[in-house]
């Protein structure tokens, strides 16, 4: 019988070489690099390439790639018409899943999909990036208008990735350092070896499904509050506790009750997440940038790690990426329950590059299970059941 180990921990289920973790020194890179040399001197649209392709772009593909990105931030009308349909109290990662998945149906991309040998176009991997990651920036940003009553604007071209995201978003011309660490936030959180919704892509993706039924798939995956929606739950968290002054006492009876303390930990991290601690310099950077104003709920948030790893560090647990983004969207301005929508448009970066990866060598996921059911056994008429 084969051996059963819980949430598949440890087993491993694919081969890639687009990042890697060293949890005990806190190491993330992509393709070799570093995490933290590309969040000071890549872009997300250059990271993103380098993800696909394995290497950092020449200047000229990185202009073309760009301006391809540029020339498909634009959704049909029909789209923006379906979202108005949407409840304005759906939560944006639904409304993103729903969205995502209608995509296919308005810019069909399955014509190299028809058996395993045929998805090694490299043109046609390009084009359906571009076209997802294009437009799912768009569409979070529309959502933050249309349910609130109001067309969104439309997109510019003549903006980065990062500034025409934060123009759409907020309708008003992106502050310079508002967008410089919106950048950085999408490459921070665009990829992270084969997590929860990494592995919903890889299995969708060996069936040969649409890529956009790929990323809506990993989209609902990282909609758990296990996953991507933990730092809407800090944010919650933070809230709850109020003020600095109690929040030893609440972190002591979540302890002692075994209960989560979001933000707190990470199954492949055994000390501080290097996301976390580069999130950790952008909040004080923004911080200064106001004239040090601290923000009370900023002041709580420092003294939740701090007495977290006064209980927890000798067990590994250290602040994660979640715990700072939380706190960063939220002193940008960003509505708590769009963290995890920005989120997955970061990730769509990473989750495209492994649908690639996939495609190179695919195979359909058919794993096995530990049957623990009754033995075979005889059928009994309804009548002479007790």
């Amino acid at each position: 019988m084969s051996e059963y180990l819980p949430g598949l921990a440890g087993v491993p289920a694919t081969q890639s070489n687009i990042s890697d973790i060293d949890g005990e020194k806190g190491i993330l890179a992509y393709r070799g690099y570093p995490i933290e040399q590309l969040a000071e001197k890549s872009t997300f649209e250059e990271t993103t390439l380098l993800m696909l392709d394995g290497k950092l772009p020449t200047a000229q593909e990185l202009e073309d790639f760009d301006q391809r990105i540029r020339a498909s931030r634009r959704t049909q009308y029909h789209i923006r018409d379906l979202m108005k349909t949407f409840p304005p109290s759906g939560h944006p990662m639904e409304m993103l899943q729903t969205a995502v998945a209608s995509l296919g149906m308005f810019y069909p991309g399955n014509e190299c999909l028809t058996d395993a040998d045929a998805c090694e176009d490299l043109n046609y991997i390009h084009n359906m990036t571009v076209e997802i990651i294009a437009r799912m920036a768009t569409i979070v940003a529309m959502w933050e208008h249309l349910r609130r009553g109001y067309e969104p604007p439309e997109p510019r071209s003549d903006l980065s990735y990062a500034e025409n995201f934060l123009y759409m978003f907020t309708g008003t011309e992106p502050d310079p350092l508002l967008a410089k660490i919106m950048d950085v936030c999408l490459i921070l959180h665009a990829e992270h070896t084969i997590n929860a919704s990494t592995f919903s892509v890889l299995v969708t993706a060996s069936t040969l499904a649409s890529p956009y039924s790929v990323i809506a798939a990993a989209i609902g995956t990282l909609s758990g509050p296990l996953h991507g929606g933990a730092n809407q739950k800090v944010l919650e968290m933070l809230a709850e506790i109020g003020s600095p002054a109690k929040v030893e006492k609440y972190i002591d009876n979540k302890l002692a009750n075994k209960e989560i303390i979001w933000g707190m930990g990470h199954r492949e991290y055994k000390t501080k997440d290097p996301r976390a601690k580069f999130l950790e310099k952008l909040v004080d950077k923004l911080l200064e940038s106001r004239g040090g104003n601290v923000n009370p709920l900023l002041e709580t948030a420092k003294e939740v790690e701090r007495i977290s790893e006064d209980r927890l560090a000798h067990k590994g647990v250290y602040a994660n990426v979640d715990f700072y983004s939380g706190i960063l969207y939220h002193e940008m301005g960003i509505p708590a329950d769009q963290f995890t929508a920005i989120f997955a448009v970061a990730r769509s970066a990473g989750w495209l590059a492994h649908w690639r990866e996939q495609l190179g060598d695919n195979r359909i996921f058919r794993p096995t299970q530990v049957y623990t059911g009754e033995p075979s056994r005889d059928y009994v008429p309804i009548e002479l059941r007790n």
